[in-house]
């Protein structure tokens, strides 16, 4: 069973259809006792960091998931949820720290002429060929974004894929049994649902 973890971070539904069409049985929670009981978390989101972290905290969830991360479990951050598993953001002011289940920060892409902020829409990816999320996805695969800020990474043997878009941006982490990415794989197609599916292989 997939937990997926319900913080009032909208993008919810995408995502429940995505596992139901791949044949994968999910709950929508922020119970303490079933997330953790889940052979598997999902943590979707779209909107703002410090407003995410808000809620995290006051569902009692910020605690639930580094536990979860410690003990093993498959966890996979989407979008605004990759974000939260990092060490702080720049969206929120004073820099709010979020999860830390992964050693970076999260950084707002610089203006360049000729490109728009947010990053929205399809961008091809570069994988590193030790990923166990992105197995089996051809290099150069189109994968949808939406987002304003950007991962930065403190290790680079935790980035699973990379983009570019005004500047080479982490497209996607993992390290153990932490998955995440910046893209929406629930909203990229075939190559999406493959992603979906190489997650809830994972043990």
């Amino acid at each position: 069973m997939i937990a997926i973890v319900d913080y009032d971070a909208g993008n919810i539904k995408s995502v429940e259809k995505a596992l139901q069409h791949i044949g994968m049985a999910f709950l929508v929670t922020r119970e303490a006792d079933q997330i953790q009981k889940a052979d598997k978390v999902i943590v979707p989101g779209v909107g703002a960091f410090g407003d995410a972290m808000e809620k995290m905290n006051r569902y009692h969830l910020t605690e639930v998931l580094r536990q979860v991360a410690k003990q093993g479990t498959p966890i996979l951050g989407i979008c605004l949820g990759l974000q939260l598993f990092f060490e702080r953001s720049e969206e929120a002011e004073n820099m709010v720290e979020g999860l830390g289940l992964l050693p970076g920060e999260i950084v707002r892409f610089p203006e360049k002429n000729g490109y728009k902020i947010p990053h929205m829409g399809w961008n091809s990816i570069q994988i590193n060929p030790k990923s166990r999320l992105l197995k089996g996805i051809e290099n150069d695969s189109y994968v949808y974004f939406v987002h304003s800020y950007y991962l930065k990474a403190k290790q680079k043997e935790d980035v699973a894929a990379t983009t570019d878009y005004i500047v080479n941006v982490h497209a996607a982490a993992e390290r153990g049994n932490i998955f995440a990415t910046q893209f929406h794989p629930e909203k990229s197609g075939e190559v999406g649902l493959q992603i979906l599916r190489n997650f809830a292989k994972i043990s």
